[in-house]
């Protein structure tokens, strides 16, 4: 065979579904979301930006932040968090570095991962998730098997992969739950990192990746030994950890402006601010995690789940839907109990018996959170 260089110039498209055209998606993707944001940064960036960005790495960094532009416009805040990490991780993909995003459940990798492909790109779908059965051609490429029975391998029986085709049209591929796959599929990833080439021993051919492109990948922490990574695969990317937040009052911001964003995307009935059990259901969250008390004064066990940023954002959420469509519309206690219970209680005999404990010995006897305790009581019993 020889050995033909691929250099695709592919024209970098957009996948449209029939509910984002129409306003339907649950779920739209981040450049659908804020696409007058990220208008309103293009239109504003004066800055160098590397090739094939769709904004600086300023502008990119100031869509995940937040800011106000000259004329006026207001960016909201994606992420919260230290200022640093996100400068990091902006300039890592800058460079010929791929990024691994890395923390604990609920710290948002994937949504910082999300929003940095939109920024960078302008397209956060090329995505690979992670999994024990994820197999090695959905980091390299398959085959439409009809073509190749009819014809034999050819570039047009080749089916790419998200990595490859974000390789040929210098775009930011993202991997999820890097350390779920295989090892030995993880290390596909090792020549494309390194060689940033991609071959096709079928054909006689490679693709060579363009300029633009990296490769964003996220890990759990806590899922070290399910697969690690190999030391040569570790060395192909630029860690960064996203840390819990750092105060009460900074996780009790992130859940709120989620949930907001949540609700309206759900069309639930504005009510009243709810932020009070927002505040009750961090605390309960943040104590058990941490094995003490607010006040330091007393010690605690911790459950076997994370009780993350992101489950209490998912207790909240399904509270204020009860108490929209089952109540006053005021998120109450009583909302939130069940979904407390159900995130805390995930080993039924260990777990109940902390959570008991914990409600007998520190939330009964706290001022101020007597309607509280009767709800979670009710619930457990």
């Amino acid at each position: 065979m020889t050995t033909a260089t691929t250099n695709a110039t592919a024209t970098t498209t957009t996948p449209t579904s029939t509910a984002t055209a129409t306003g339907q998606a649950l779920r739209p993707h981040a450049e659908d979301t804020f696409a007058d944001e990220l208008e309103a940064l293009a239109g504003a960036d004066d800055r160098p930006r590397p090739a094939r960005w769709r904004l600086s790495p300023w502008a990119v960094a100031t869509y995940l932040l937040g800011g106000t532009l000259p004329d006026g416009t207001v960016i909201t805040p994606k992420y919260v968090g230290p200022r640093r990490i996100v400068e990091v991780a902006v300039t890592t993909l800058a460079t010929d570095r791929a990024l691994l995003l890395l923390g604990v459940p609920g710290t948002a990798k994937t949504w910082v991962s999300e929003h940095l492909a939109a920024a960078v790109s302008g397209d956060s779908t090329l995505l690979v998730q992670g999994t024990a059965g994820t197999p090695e051609e959905a980091l390299r490429y398959g085959w439409n098997y009809a073509q190749l029975l009819a014809r034999g391998p050819s570039r047009d029986a080749l089916v790419p992969s998200p990595v490859m085709r974000a390789m040929a049209e210098g775009m930011t591929a993202r991997v999820e739950e890097l350390t779920r796959i295989p090892a030995d599929v993880q290390d596909t990833l090792i020549t494309v990192l390194s060689e940033k080439t991609l071959p096709i021993p079928e054909l006689g051919q490679e693709v060579q990746a363009v300029r633009g492109f990296n490769v964003i990948a996220t890990a759990n922490d806590r899922d070290r030994g399910v697969n690690e990574l190999s030391s040569a695969l570790r060395r192909r990317f630029n860690t960064v950890v996203l840390p819990l937040p750092a105060t009460p009052d900074a996780e009790v911001d992130i859940v709120s402006r989620r949930v907001d964003q949540i609700g309206r995307s759900l069309d639930l009935p504005a009510g009243p601010d709810g932020i009070d059990e927002i505040r009750r259901v961090v605390t309960v969250f943040r104590e058990l995690r941490e094995g003490v008390t607010a006040d330091g004064r007393t010690k605690l066990k911790s459950p076997s789940g994370t009780l993350s940023t992101a489950e209490a954002i998912s207790v909240v959420t399904s509270g204020l839907a009860l108490a929209a469509h089952f109540g006053d519309g005021i998120l109450r206690a009583g909302d939130v109990a069940a979904g407390i219970l159900g995130a805390v209680v995930r080993d039924p005999a260990a777990d109940r018996v902390i959570w008991q404990e914990y409600l007998e010995a520190v939330v009964r006897e706290r001022e101020g959170w007597k309607d509280f305790y009767r709800a979670c009581r009710e619930v457990t019993a």
